[in-house]
């Protein structure tokens, strides 16, 4: 497959933002991401409708194979949210090309790290089905995860665990915090 292009989310078209948010639904591995009728394109519509949000899609053709959102909520950090890569393009390397964008956009505007929340509500990683309370921290540093999980995509990328949210999507079922320096 040839290198994606990477363009702004903004520049997208009618078909290629339906595409954005199938590709949504497809390729987060979790029974909660985004299945509902029209949680998809909510998101998309708030990537593309918030002035603190912005975004990046990978293009094969005309096709969108990925894209990747963030969001500012802190003065020197922003928040990555979400990236999504087509079940076909994955391990091809578009997921790596948007984090890069991210990156340098990131860097460009002044902030020194991107942190993310790398959910487990299905099985993913050694998080889930554990009552981790009184134990957060030391069972954070000990988590590892299958391949559905984007943990080690992730930490490939030069992300690391920073913390966990116990029970944020159920009980057992963890939000696992990651962030990277980029300054």
């Amino acid at each position: 497959m040839a290198p994606p292009r990477i363009v702004d989310f903004a520049t997208l078209g009618k078909d290629q933002l339906a595409q954005a948010a199938r590709i949504l639904r497809q390729a987060l591995p979790g029974p909660m991401a985004y299945k509902g009728p029209g949680e998809a394109e909510a998101e998309v519509a708030k990537v593309l409708g918030d002035p603190a949000r912005f975004g990046f899609a990978a293009l094969v053709g005309d096709e969108v194979a990925g894209w990747i959102g963030a969001a500012r909520g802190y003065s020197h950090s922003l928040e990555l949210h979400p990236l999504a890569v087509d079940p076909a393009s994955q391990r091809t390397g578009v997921g790596r090309a948007l984090v890069a964008a991210l990156e340098a956009r990131a860097r460009a505007e002044g902030f020194l790290a991107i942190h993310l929340g790398a959910d487990d509500d299905f099985g993913g990683t050694s998080l889930f089905g554990q009552d981790v309370f009184g134990e957060v921290l030391a069972t954070a540093g000990q988590v590892t995860a299958d391949e559905r999980h984007p943990l080690g995509f992730y930490r490939r990328c030069g992300f690391e665990v920073v913390g966990l949210i116990p029970d944020a999507n159920g009980p057992g079922k963890p939000d696992i915090l990651m962030a990277k320096r980029i300054a």
